[in-house]
């Protein structure tokens, strides 16, 4: 049975859009086929970073409106034919309410074995709509103040919205910086900050991000792609040890 997940995050720069593509790539590299929808109306970076940006013409709000069968606004992502992607809106006006969203992800989701929403920053409109499909919700966060105090913002409100199945990701984790910082004890006082029951610690790695910017997906074993495959293991409900790379 298909399911949908929603890629959140308090603030900007945690990495969000590229967890949601590397997990993507792990669930594929698993048998499944897995579109992404970018839901960051005004602020689109997923049709870059899957290289489809030249191929795009109509997005999810297109399909909403009429102007274009759901099958013109998926796109099939060069890099694997297992990926695909519907892009965000240009404009920000053009952000779609959470009722009609989730009609649409239940039409789509037929089609493939997950389906992969990529919340805008923060807890606007948009990350309602993100978050209104959603059977499991990921909140990424890095060890900062600023970005758990945005982890949680999204905690509570998921909560309002009745989304209680949520998952925290600490991405960009540098343990040596993380010790000589020495803002927090140690990784259980960033989780109990959170809230938020631990999926996954994906390590910083800079090749890993390059790669994702230049719209390729990476094929080399680098310690972020280990530990999103373990976070796509954990998903599809393998016991799989947390550990910090």
């Amino acid at each position: 049975m298909s399911k949908v997940i929603a890629v959140t995050s308090g603030k900007g720069g945690t990495g969000k859009s590229t967890i949601a593509t590397g997990l993507a790539v792990s669930l594929i590299n698993r048998g499944n086929t897995v579109l992404i929808i970018d839901c960051d109306a005004g602020m689109r970076s997923l049709d870059i970073l899957l290289g489809v940006s030249e191929q795009v013409v109509f997005d999810i709000s297109d399909v909403v409106r009429g102007f274009c069968t759901i099958d013109n606004a998926v796109y099939k992502c060069p890099q694997d034919n297992k990926l695909y992607l519907i892009p965000a809106p240009h404009n920000a006006d053009e952000t779609l309410s959470p009722e009609i969203f989730k009609k649409a992800v239940q039409v789509l989701k037929r089609r493939f074995d997950y389906v992969i929403v990529d919340a805008p920053a923060g807890i606007g409109l948009g990350f309602e709509t993100a978050v209104a499909p959603a059977d499991l919700v990921l909140v990424i966060a890095n060890t900062e103040p600023t970005s758990l105090r945005g982890c949680g913002n999204v905690r509570v409100r998921l909560g309002e919205l009745n989304k209680n199945k949520m998952r925290l990701i600490i991405n960009k984790f540098n343990y040596r910086d993380f010790k000589n910082e020495a803002i927090y004890y140690n990784l259980d006082e960033i989780i109990d900050i959170a809230g938020i029951q631990l999926l996954g610690i994906v390590p910083e790695d800079k090749y890993f991000a390059a790669i994702t910017q230049r719209g390729e997906l990476i094929e080399d074993v680098t310690d972020a792609v280990k530990a999103l495959d373990c976070i796509a293991a954990r998903i599809e409900g393998e016991s799989v040890p947390l550990s910090v790379i």
